[in-house]
């Protein structure tokens, strides 16, 4: 099996290959492909790589390399993990929409617009290669923010596409500490799009197979759990129990905007958190003695990103036909979009489709932001794909956290300034160009 990363100069990535080498029997890898354009990223992080699959006895090869034709040929599989930019450019997204009075967030509102334009070209070049050169069956995994707008991108180009998130595999993960059993034992009701979502039901299965709802477990008045949770998503539990879902930490800047203004306006960026980090990472990768995963990758997010992509590959190319969360076509699933947006729901995964399991109707409030949001998302994915300052000033008035012309048009020249050598045509369009 060949499995090809493309970004796979990212920090990320030795999490990624830490899961590959502890699960190799689930996803048994030949050859580890790490496609990037940073020479020093692919020493360092390819270096790395293949000492933690030689640590671990793992029979399988990392390859190097910036040629994307290469990377790609004959692979079973393409991950996307791009950052158009890097870190520079995620800056930005976090900082100049404050000028507006809006958050500055690398994949919501603005910056999460931003971050779209510059990105959707590139991913849809990349996986034309994809097309051309690997084998004919295969799937492009994707992990590039924003994950929905990217993956409707390549699903409308015809592309065998799905979208990787570990909001879902985090909830998981944290229901079974919370209620002490294990991972696989928990099954979640997660709905809304990405970076939008709900858990509205939190199913765990006993030790004779039955499932109950502990939801109503914890949404109970002198319930411990529900301070616990509310606490991880940083919003009240008043809110949680009104909505009888757990949000996701994402609706934050939705349901608290103006709080979380304030606290953006006097905090130093995630971005230069991040940077931090990498800086330390890139300096252990350097390190010809570390063999293994570095504790400081822990800082820098994408928790269980690893066996989320494991779980996802291992059941398209084992055609297993299990169930995962994932960001998928709605055909139906959502009757108030469009079949051809892209949710994320539980989705049945097999080697030809991948297919969402029908949910329960969505809450009043969740259908009006959920079709609000999915709106902003259209619009933003035709100023993706054709540009101009029309297309970007629509999309940005047409979000949620914008809604207002002057605020639009003041965050639409801004974008475009702080974009316009990410962007080809956005010189123009900031000149009056239409």
């Amino acid at each position: 099996m060949k499995l090809t990363v493309i970004g796979g100069g990212s920090t990320y990535t030795p999490e990624l290959v830490d899961g590959f080498a502890r699960l190799r029997d689930q996803l048994p890898i030949d050859e580890l492909w790490l496609v990037d354009p940073d020479p020093e990223r692919r020493r360092l992080v390819g270096g790395v790589a293949q000492r933690m699959f030689a640590h671990a006895g793992h029979p399988g090869t990392v390859h190097v390399t910036d040629d994307v034709v290469a990377g790609v040929s004959d692979a079973d599989a393409v991950m996307f993990q791009l950052r158009i930019g890097g870190q520079a450019a995620r800056q930005q997204d976090e900082t100049w929409p404050h000028e507006a009075c809006c958050i500055g967030q690398e994949t919501t509102g603005p910056g999460g617009f931003a971050k779209a334009l510059r990105t959707v070209p590139v991913v849809l070049e990349y996986a034309d290669l994809v097309r051309e050169h690997a084998k004919p069956d295969a799937w492009i995994v994707d992990f590039t923010n924003p994950v929905g707008i990217v993956t409707r991108a390549l699903l409308d180009a015809g592309h065998r596409a799905v979208g990787l998130c570990n909001v879902a595999i985090g909830f998981q993960r944290r229901f079974a500490r919370e209620f002490d059993v294990a991972p696989e034992a928990v099954r979640l009701d997660h709905v809304g799009l990405n970076h939008l979502t709900w858990e509205r039901g939190v199913h765990v299965r006993s030790a004779d197979g039955t499932e109950r709802d502990v939801l109503p477990d914890l949404l109970a008045a002198d319930s411990g759990a529900l301070d616990r949770m509310a606490e991880s998503v940083h919003m009240p539990a008043d809110l949680i129990r009104l909505q009888h879902a757990v949000p996701s930490y994402y609706l934050r800047y939705f349901y608290a905007h103006d709080v979380v203004l304030e606290e953006q306006l006097h905090e130093r960026t995630r971005a230069e958190a991040v940077m931090d980090t990498e800086r330390a990472l890139l300096a252990k990768y350097a390190d010809e003695a570390v063999v293994t995963k570095p504790a400081e990758l822990e800082q820098r997010g994408g928790a269980y990103y690893s066996e989320a992509a494991i779980d996802v590959l291992s059941s398209i190319l084992g055609d297993r036909g299990d169930v995962q969360v994932l960001n998928v076509r709605n055909d139906g699933t959502f009757p108030f979009l469009p079949d051809d947006h892209v949710i994320e729901v539980p989705a049945r995964v097999t080697r030809q489709a991948i297919t969402p399991l029908p949910v329960a109707p969505l809450a009043p409030d969740m259908v009006g932001l959920v079709s609000h949001v999915a709106g902003y998302e259209r619009l933003a994915l035709e100023a993706a794909l054709h540009g101009g300052h029309d297309r970007v000033l629509r999309a940005m008035w047409a979000h949620p956290l914008v809604g207002q012309v002057d605020k639009a048009e003041r965050l639409t020249d801004l974008l475009l300034a702080a974009n316009a050598d990410l962007l080809p045509w956005a010189g123009g369009a900031l000149a009056g160009a239409r």
